[in-house]
């Protein structure tokens, strides 16, 4: 819908909504760019604490993917008139806990009676504008690094119908609580930066190695429009093409079953419905692997194109986070992403 708007045009709008980014940066001082982000949603497990945790954690996650670091937030809140507001409060205690460990501080918000409770944040973050990292970007010869397993859809589903067994909900929570903010330091405290004034074609002399830091080309986090999704905006964005190892992709326990058992969210029916046009298979890829690389995602894990991923795939599994390369960015060729066993 936006595209059909008449367009803007700010020289400070370093990262607008051409290529479906995470969030948007605004320029405001030569060393300083805003990050802004919302994102809010309807509850996907019956606790309130942890439905505010998990909406917290992926209100963050898009600040994390630009490389940016969250300052503040604004909470968004529909709640029903007459419910009990003690399960309010313990949304919004469960928010705040995410929101404290991000170091990111809750200066208000607003709310509104809705017959559906939905909670999220707006929120800012800053971030150097040469350290941007954004969809666009990725290079052939590139590795594709991924930071979570997936599955929080399809086990979201099963929860919802009470046929998620307790430790598939356990590992969706755990996925769904963790913040992105570990594996974004390990990234844009050694990332080497560019100059978002430069354009794609020319961004390959505006890189410059140091001994400490990492290339950084592209990053997105896996969110609403699955793996295959984001994968498709990061391609389209860098007019390149990728191919991925179904086998390489980590799946959060108990997300094959789901699969099986016919728990499939309309979310990730609408993303293959989008994205399968571009995707070809390998005969041998499974059926329920091919599904799951379209399961919607909540507070999903980093995508990461770097031409340094054995060195990355270590210091981020060195810090904590379990990653695993995924397979490589190609020059632009049908089709546009290939999946192999």
């Amino acid at each position: 819908m936006l595209g059909k708007l008449a367009r803007q045009h700010d020289p400070n709008v370093l990262v607008g909504f051409d290529h479906a980014d995470d969030a948007g940066v605004y320029l405001i001082a030569p060393d300083q760019a805003l990050v802004q982000t919302v994102d809010f949603f309807t509850p996907i497990v019956d606790d309130p604490y942890t439905f505010g945790q998990i909406a917290a954690t992926n209100s963050l996650s898009d600040v994390y993917a630009m490389g940016g670091k969250p300052l503040t937030s604004l909470a968004l809140v529909c709640f029903p008139d007459k419910a009990d507001l003690s399960i309010l409060e313990r949304i919004l205690a469960g928010g705040l806990s995410k929101m404290i460990e991000a170091g990111c501080t809750v200066i208000g918000g607003h709310s509104i009676r809705d017959e559906e409770t939905k909670f999220g944040y707006s929120v800012t973050g800053m971030v150097h504008p040469k350290k941007i990292l954004a969809n666009q970007g990725a290079k052939p010869g590139d590795t594709l690094l991924l930071t979570k397993a997936i599955g929080t859809g399809v086990i979201s589903t099963a929860i919802k119908k009470g046929e998620a067994e307790q430790k598939w909900i356990e590992a969706a929570v755990n996925s769904m609580t963790t913040l992105n903010k570990k594996a974004a330091e390990v990234i844009t405290t050694n990332h080497v930066g560019t100059d978002p004034l430069v354009r794609p074609a020319e961004q390959s002399e505006a890189f410059t190695q140091s001994d400490a830091g990492y290339e950084v080309h592209s990053m997105t986090d896996i969110t609403g429009f699955g793996l295959i999704g984001h994968l498709r905006e990061m391609i389209l964005a860098s007019e390149v093409s990728a191919r991925i190892s179904a086998s390489a992709v980590p799946l959060l326990e108990g997300a094959l079953e789901c699969v099986r058992a016919g728990h499939i969210p309309g979310g990730l029916k609408n993303n293959r419905d989008f994205a399968e046009c571009l995707v070809e298979y390998e005969s041998d890829v499974p059926a329920d692997h091919r599904t799951l690389l379209f399961d919607p995602q909540t507070a999903g894990g980093l995508l990461i194109a770097t031409p340094q991923g054995a060195q990355l795939h270590q210091a981020l599994n060195k810090a904590g986070v379990a990653t695993v390369t995924l397979g490589e960015i190609v020059q632009k060729t049908t089709p546009r992403i290939q999946v192999n066993k």
